[in-house]
């Protein structure tokens, strides 16, 4: 939008703060060199636009505002005579991407002293050689920090998540491992077994039995019901009962596995009427491998299953096989980043899901949501084991104005009023020394509102704290400039 050119007077501009100091051939170049203009109520420009200009205010009133989604959220409203805005990057030339960083209106009829953003940069490198050298240095030494230190953030949290992984993951491998030795023995005793069944006078006939009460008990194993600690005690001591009432020696070591593989009374006395009492001791003890063998397998399925879903939480957690921007599933997002987090959540908090699932896939990055995940859970974590080590952690998703809610409640101690306005600055950290850099929440709201154009907000009382994540439905341009100082 342009505004109507007005004469400029050097002496009026000597006012404004910015040119207080310059010498009186300096204020006419920038008159010569630049202008005087009115603008009517409304726009001046909008963010993302080209940075063509450099304002600084005469008189009026002045409004600031970024776009958060689909939000113009207001940043600054001001009238103090003297406030810049624009291109006040231009001396970086074509080392920054030269935009508008964010949207400028004006209230009510307003004078702006602008200048050519190409003539602003050559004014500062002309005049100020010192001053640009010290802020480019500024600059892109800000921009290099904060990369490295949110490197440093990652690969804190990707340390703490692989100690958790590795342990997540001995678990149920070294069940493997066990089961699998175990199931050597048992397997060489059943063809021990086996060969002895075979020697004995048996018939054709009572073998075949045999065999087919061997795949009929293989198929019950995988059925068997879940009992109460009451039931398979009762249960037990019938089955004890009963095997030592029909010779079979050591009964009462038996009828657990039994138990646990859904055999009772009933199905034994299918087995003593199929094969005959001469030959159901031995019917027994190969039953028993059986059912030993089967119980074992089904324990190496479950580990190695275990494994399998842990390796994969790892792939969906890292996004390492997917694209960096595409649309994803918050819910698989949010269960990979529990999984991977379980270690550390341990069992004294309890971890409730509130998914809505007929939710819609948002267009993100995932692998950095992820750590926004990581970072929210591991502060709600923190906080509510830092008194007697339990809690709950609520995580609920919800459609809120069309855009996906994610939030993080836990039962801590909740954010002091006094710094709560401060968690998200960079650095700033309640953890003991060694713990935290302060950096968690400054990175999230980075990736949220940066780079997601969504927002982050939280509400805390004690018992009662929540991280609020927002993001947008509709896909944005992938990435925004990052946002600058901007001075109004």
């Amino acid at each position: 939008m342009s505004g109507q050119v007005m004469p400029c007077s050097p002496q009026e501009i000597s006012s404004l703060f910015l040119f207080e100091k310059l010498a009186p051939e300096q204020l006419g170049r920038l008159c010569s060199q630049g202008r005087v203009e009115l603008f009517e109520p409304g726009p001046v420009y909008a963010e993302g636009e080209p940075a063509t200009c450099f304002f600084a205010m005469i008189e009026g009133t002045v409004v600031l505002s970024r776009r958060v989604g689909t939000d113009d959220v207001e940043v600054t409203r001001t009238s103090q005579a003297g406030v810049y805005a624009g291109a006040m990057q231009a001396y970086l030339g074509d080392r920054v991407r030269q935009v508008y960083n964010n949207s400028m209106r004006v209230t009510r009829p307003t004078r702006f002293f602008v200048l050519p953003s190409d003539t602003f940069a050559e004014i500062m490198s002309e005049w100020f050689p010192m001053a640009v050298h010290l802020l480019e240095g500024l600059f892109f030494g800000s921009k290099s920090m904060q990369a490295a230190i949110g490197q440093r953030e990652r690969l804190l949290a990707l340390g703490s998540l692989s100690a958790g992984l590795t342990h997540e993951l001995n678990n149920p491998a070294a069940a493997a491992v066990r089961a699998t030795s175990t199931l050597r023995e048992r397997v060489a005793k059943m063809r021990h077994k086996l060969g002895v069944i075979a020697e004995g006078p048996f018939s054709r006939d009572v073998l075949a039995r045999l065999v087919e009460i061997q795949e009929r008990t293989a198929e019950r194993v995988a059925k068997a019901p879940s009992l109460s600690p009451l039931e398979a005690s009762d249960r037990e001591d019938a089955l004890g009962d009963w095997l030592e009432d029909h010779g079979v020696d050591h009964g009462w070591q038996i009828a657990p596995t039994f138990v646990q593989a859904g055999l009772d009374v009933d199905w034994l006395e299918q087995v003593a009427a199929a094969v005959g009492e001469e030959i159901l001791p031995g019917a027994v003890g190969w039953l028993n491998y059986t059912v030993e063998t089967e119980l074992l397998m089904t324990e190496i399925e479950d580990s190695t299953t275990r494994i399998s879903n842990l390796v994969d939480a790892a792939k969906q957690y890292s996004q390492l096989d997917r694209a960096p921007y595409r649309v994803a599933d918050v819910h698989e997002l949010l269960d990979s980043t529990l999984l991977m987090l379980s270690g550390k959540i341990g069992r004294r908090v309890k971890v409730v899901k509130e998914y809505d699932r007929t939710l819609p896939p948002v267009p993100a990055y995932p692998a950095e949501l992820n750590q926004v995940w990581t970072n929210l859970i591991d502060n709600a974590v923190c906080a509510m084991t830092a008194d007697d080590g339990a809690g709950t952690l609520t995580v609920r998703t919800a459609l809120d104005h069309e855009r996906v809610l994610v939030e993080f409640r836990d039962t801590g101690p909740g954010i002091a009023p006094e710094i709560k306005d401060r968690i998200f600055d960079p650095f700033f950290t309640t953890k003991p020394v060694g713990q935290g850099t302060g950096l968690g929440l400054d990175i999230s709201w980075r990736i949220v509102v940066n780079k997601h154009h969504g927002t982050i907000e939280v509400e805390s009382a004690p018992g009662d704290t929540r991280f609020r994540v927002l993001l947008p439905l509709t896909p944005e341009t992938p990435e925004s400039p990052e946002s600058s100082e901007e001075a109004a």
